[in-house]
Parts: C-alpha cells; structure tokens; sequence
C-alpha cells in the first residue's frame, strides 16, 4: 500500500513548515494588495508574517513597508488633478477674499477722506463767513442814533442825503419830536395832517415807505428815510430843502 503523503514532506519539522505557510501567506497577500488598492494595507496587516524567510521577502519587495505598487497608488492619489484643482481652488478663492478686503479697505478710507474735505471746507467757509459779516451796528434811541440809522438804510437803496440835511430840516419841522402833528395847516383842514420828524403826510409816507423799515409813520428811521426818498424825488435830494415841502 503506498502513502498518500507527498515524498519529502514526512521529513519537514514543524518549524520548516510554518516558515513555508508564511511564504505562501505572503505571496497571497501581494497578490490581493496588488489588486484591491483599497484593501491591500488591511490584507497585509492581516497576513501572519512570523518566519525569517517571509521577512525577507517582505523587505525586498517594499519600499518603507509598503509595496511598488501601493507607492505609486498613494503618489498618484495626492498627486492627481483633482487634488491639484481644489488646491488651486482654495488659493484663488483666498487671493480674491483679499482683495476684496483690500479693495474695500481703499475705498472706505477714500470715503473717510472725501467726507473730511468737506468737512474741512465747510468749516473754513464758514470762518471767512463769520470773518467777512458785518455786525449790525448798534444805533442810540436818540436823534442821532436815528438819523445814523436812516442814513446807512438811504444809502443800500441810493437815497441821496447827508447827516446836516436831515438834521436841519427834522429841528425846523418838529425839533427832533418823533410824535408831533401839524394840526393847523392846510393838510390838517384837509383831513390828513402832517406827522412825525419830517412832517409826512400819510399819503406821501405811504408813496415812499421804503422796504425794510417798520410801516409806522411815527417810527422815526421809518419817517426819515421816507421824508428823504420823497425829497429826493422832488428835490434831488433833502440837503436842497431849506423850508416847508
């Protein structure tokens, strides 16, 4: 009867015998490594590489522990297009969000600057408004300080007359009286006496109020100024009136 065994083998010791198990494990374990990328690392931690000879074998067929053909799958993996694309992706989108913060920087500084000129004219028109306003003057409630009055108010509106012409004529015809009224003369019989310093009638005062001054006819810048636009009207000018008008 012969036996089934293989000749040899009945003389292997369990040593040998595992060393060869792990050869064949490991030739099985490249083999699906090669290809199943995505399962080669866990079918090669997996494999039970105990033996000299099987570490050997694994060294001279790895490249810090992994295969030729795991390498270039890794390589290929971070090396490729699309990883190259998002990457490039993410710079551009970076670089654009910088510039738009630049840019929006710049321009709300460029705002900040312009608001500042204007604020800066204003200001300085405002000062050389404030620097080339004339303070109006401040006038006595006496004779004097009226006919002042009445004479800068004739001159804006080009009414001839001078400081003695008003003067003389307001002592002649109510000695500086703002309220006198001429009840005895013709005007009086007619109905509409003469009043005020210059003795206007209310006609006359009316025909020649001069805008800007109060409509009283016993106002007495108001009756001056009036009086002196009817004179110069008549006259040239109240210097030319030496008597009754």
């Amino acid at each position: 009867m012969f036996s089934s065994r293989t000749p040899g083998l009945s003389r292997l010791n369990k040593a040998q015998k595992a060393s060869m198990a792990g050869v064949a494990a490991a030739g099985v374990a490249a083999v699906t490594f090669s290809l199943v990328p995505g399962t080669a690392v866990a079918a090669e931690s997996q494999a039970p590489v105990q033996s000299p000879v099987t570490s050997t074998v694994s060294t001279s067929a790895t490249d810090n522990g992994r295969t030729p053909a795991v390498s270039a799958i890794i390589a290929k993996q971070f090396g490729s297009p699309d990883t190259a694309a998002k990457v490039q992706a993410v710079a551009q989108k970076t670089a654009s969000e910088k510039t738009q913060a630049a840019v929006a920087k710049k321009a709300e500084s460029e705002k900040k600057a312009v608001a500042k000129a204007k604020a800066d004219a204003k200001k300085r028109a405002d000062e050389a408004a404030n620097r080339s306003t004339v303070r109006k003057p401040v006038y006595k409630d006496n004779l004097d300080g009226w006919i002042r009055e009445s004479l800068d108010i004739m001159k804006k509106h080009k009414i001839p007359g001078s400081y003695e012409g008003l003067h003389r004529n307001i002592l002649r015809e109510s000695s500086g009286n703002p309220k006198a009224i001429n009840l005895w003369d013709i005007n009086a019989q007619n109905g509409i006496p003469s009043k005020g310093l210059l003795q206007v009638i209310p006609p006359t005062f009316k025909a020649y109020h001069v805008k800007g001054t109060p409509f009283d006819i016993y106002d007495p810048v108001a009756n001056i100024v009036a009086a002196a636009n009817y004179a110069a009207d008549k006259y040239g000018s109240m210097d030319n009136v030496n008597s009754a008008y």
